[in-house]
């Protein structure tokens, strides 16, 4: 069985040790198990893919419990990955961190951390105002936001303060350091996003 990807959940950041003393930031991540709920097919659905289930849970809704009731758990997360040789894989089958490879390229999709309203210095990194010349208020401001006579108006998307992060973001050109399959645990070169805790989706980049 070949599918492209998983789920799993951000634990945090550490450090390890390549051969030549030199440190580098990894991200550990639970990654799995997941269990196969549902194989969809282009004769049936309209496409190909293998959705998979994460994250145990009682507190499902009825049509989620009976969609899931064929692959024997119940889960709060459902998401859909790429796969190949779809005659292997079956409903209940678990997938685990067996799928991946040291030195695997993935990519590594998440929910940046919500830093709510904020201001165009946080949220876009603007320089502020002069520090003298009178301007005892303006270190933090964004400055001009458009002409008066014409446009008269400001542009829709101009960079202004406004709600920052808790958005989806993907990361891609990471690699997997090391593998625990005994734990089902990846350790991935670099950071992810989101918070501890958080749920991400882990694919092999092509």
């Amino acid at each position: 069985m070949k599918i492209n990807g998983i789920i799993g959940k951000k634990l945090g950041m550490s450090l390890i040790y390549d051969d030549s003393g030199n440190a580098l930031p990894v991200t550990l991540v639970q990654a799995g198990p997941c269990t196969v709920t549902q194989v969809k097919t282009e004769s049936k659905d309209g496409y190909d893919s293998v959705q998979v289930g994460f994250s145990e849970s009682k507190r499902i809704n009825s049509p989620q419990k009976g969609h899931q009731k064929r692959s024997g758990g119940q889960f709060s997360i459902l998401q859909e990955f790429a796969a190949e040789d779809f005659d292997q894989i079956e409903v209940g089958q678990e997938i685990t961190t067996e799928i991946f490879e040291e030195d695997t390229k993935i990519k590594v999709t998440g929910t940046t951390k919500g830093r709510g309203f904020s201001g165009g210095v946080r949220r876009y990194g603007f320089k502020g105002g002069p520090k003298t010349h009178g301007q005892s208020d303006r270190h933090r401001a964004v400055g001009s936001i458009g002409a008066g006579s014409s446009p008269g108006r400001v542009w829709p998307g101009t960079r202004m303060p406004g709600r920052y992060g808790n958005e989806k973001a993907t990361v891609k050109g990471l690699s997997v350091a090391k593998i625990d399959n005994d734990n089902n645990i990846l350790v991935i070169n670099g950071s992810v996003p989101g918070p501890n805790g958080s749920t991400l989706r882990i694919e092999i980049q092509k």
